[in-house]
């Protein structure tokens, strides 16, 4: 299991398991893996495939993907929706094209979807699945590498609600995850440093070795360079399994994940969706989580100067976009789904780095202080 992953030759998959009793399931991580058709073929229940994938990757992996599930399977079949592409678009507009399709084909329980994409595919995939006929099998092939360090792992599905991000889903696990890293090969570089957020997130929150790495490593990251990019993507992938293997259902470890994400999805919905990428609004909303740690006194100014260090590095944003006002930010955070009873439950940073806590215990004048050091008034 210790083959580089990042080399450009098809071989036996890395595997990292996410360890839910008789529901775990395998991360297939590697370089080839879509030329491997039994990688693929085993966790497909049924004759019938539906791949759900848009208007990008389409041009791009639709027709391997397709052989993959059929060849020397003729059994099979195989048919496909695809979706237009962007954040904008994941809403229940382009949920109920992927009903469509599956009641059209007059489908019953006993088929697989698939979801061929970046996250928003992988999230309305997943909640599709979820939902149609009560439950369906899927497996999620994550083609870029905010999919393939985050969202593709843990079973989180769902859409957007104009009033709010990922308000609307479910919790489902998928049969297997399937991270071909030669698909990265076509991402623009804008959505490289996107995902780059997460995996920095890992690092800060509970994997300080992971962060020092990063700090390392980071012009490699960005090259391309294949070896640093699987060992970024299976890093993460073991921080994301162990944690959903404690806290599928986002009790309270789970919540850690999202350091960040409460400031960046109030900057995604404020902003207005697919203005900029989710990563690029996490790794803002995370320059604002560590600022208001640092404020509460929980962190020393070394952690504060890292991270702004490695996010330019990164080619990622330290600060909000200009239209973003506190108001703004504040209508938006009292929806956030980790309010609970009407308090606001933040992920921050405490203690040396790799350590935070889930809390909603904190002054509220740092919280204030913060918004208005990053936004208008």
């Amino acid at each position: 299991m210790d083959r580089p992953v990042g080399e450009k030759s098809s071989g036996a998959p890395t595997i990292v398991e996410v360890d839910l009793g008789n529901r775990s399931y395998p991360t297939d991580i590697g370089s080839g893996l879509l030329d491997q058709p039994e990688l693929l073929q085993k966790h497909v229940h049924g004759k019938k495939v539906i791949v759900v994938t848009n208007t990008t990757i389409a041009p791009l992996y639709l027709d391997k993907v397709v052989e993959a599930l059929t060849k020397g399977n003729p059994a099979v079949s195989v048919e496909y929706v695809i979706l237009p592409d962007g954040e904008k678009f994941k809403d229940m507009d382009t949920l109920m094209k992927v009903f469509d399709k599956a009641i059209e084909s007059r489908l019953d329980r006993r088929f697989t979807f698939v979801a061929l994409g970046g996250g928003v595919i992988g999230d309305i995939c997943g909640f599709a699945a979820a939902s149609f006929l009560h439950g369906v099998n899927f497996i999620q092939i994550p083609t870029t590498v905010m999919a393939q360090v985050d969202s593709s792992v843990g079973g989180k599905t769902g859409i957007n609600h104009p009033l709010g991000k990922n308000l609307i889903g479910a919790f489902y696990q998928p049969q297997c995850v399937l991270i071909d890293t030669d698909t990265l090969d076509t991402l623009p570089d804008r959505e490289l440093a996107s995902g780059l957020a997460e995996v920095i997130k890992y690092g800060l929150i509970r994997d300080a070795e992971f962060f020092e790495w990063q700090e390392k490593n980071m012009e490699k990251l960005i090259a391309r360079n294949p070896n640093a990019l699987a060992y970024a993507i299976k890093r993460s992938c073991e921080n994301k399994a162990e944690v959903v293997s404690l806290d599928e259902k986002e009790s309270g470890l789970r919540a850690t994940l999202n350091l960040g994400h409460t400031f960046g999805h109030a900057i995604e919905t404020g902003f207005g969706y697919g203005q900029c990428l989710h990563g690029e609004a996490v790794a803002a909303g995370t320059v604002m989580a560590v600022d208001m740690s640092y404020r509460l006194g929980w962190i020393d100014s070394s952690i504060v100067k890292r991270v702004d260090d490695i996010l330019p590095r990164a080619k990622l944003p330290t600060a909000s976009p200009e239209t973003m006002t506190v108001e703004m930010f504040k209508s938006v955070m009292a929806l956030d789904k980790k309010v609970a009873d009407g308090l606001l439950r933040l992920i921050l940073l405490k203690g040396p780095l790799g350590n935070c806590v889930f809390t909603g215990e904190y002054d509220r004048k740092a919280l204030d202080d913060t918004l208005s050091a990053f936004c208008k008034s």
